[in-house]
């Protein structure tokens, strides 16, 4: 099964797309290859909590030795970063990512000690309005705003509403089945010390 975009329900879907976002919704659009910077200022709700800069002088500063993929490098600076710089990034924030074992029932997370969901997963690549038929690592964030969880990746039009934990469970489960997704809990270093993102401690 390959990661598709979560459909979902139609008729839910066409309902939803008339609801009005809760005003204070923050939805990064896509810019150049910077979806890492996206999804991270996606998860924190705030255009400021990270800059092309900021993740450029991360990237330089990491060594080959603290590298997870040092054959991933964003060598051209052009901002297609990898898990690495998103780890160090969270760390300056005084957040943690916590990888999840793609083979653990996602009801396992303890979703309110969850601060976000960042996802790695094939993306289309396009030119302009042309879809072309490749597809491309691609990082997105989900995350609960006003009492709803929504799919604010930054390649969307407008914020995805997923709904409530249940169907955010069906959302992660759905995407986790397909080829080449991964899934990182943004959690505080707190809850990361003491495990409070697993339900069943």
């Amino acid at each position: 099964m390959s990661c598709v975009p979560w459909r979902g329900d139609k008729a839910k879907a066409d309902a939803e797309a008339q609801e009005p976002l809760p005003p204070h919704i923050y939805h990064e659009k896509q810019r150049r290859e910077l979806c890492a910077l996206h999804a991270l200022n996606n998860v924190f709700q705030d255009p400021g909590a990270f800059t092309w800069d900021s993740l450029q002088e991360i990237f330089q500063r990491l060594s080959p030795n603290t590298l997870v993929t040092p054959h991933k490098k964003n060598m051209l600076g052009n901002g297609n970063y990898d898990v690495n710089v998103i780890m160090a990034a969270l760390q300056t924030k005084g957040y943690e990512a916590v990888w999840w074992d793609k083979r653990r029932d996602v009801c396992l997370i303890s979703l309110s000690n969850v601060t976000g969901f960042i996802m790695n997963l094939p993306s289309s690549l396009s030119w302009g309005p042309l879809k072309l038929p490749l597809k491309r690592q691609h990082w997105i964030c989900v995350r609960e705003v006003g009492g709803a969880y929504y799919n604010l990746d930054s390649k969307l039009k407008r914020p995805e509403r997923i709904g409530n934990e249940e169907e955010l469970r069906k959302f992660l489960q759905h995407h986790l089945r397909g080829k080449n997704c991964e899934l990182l809990l943004v959690v505080p270093e707190e809850v990361e010390l003491h495990q409070r993102w697993r339900a069943d401690l």
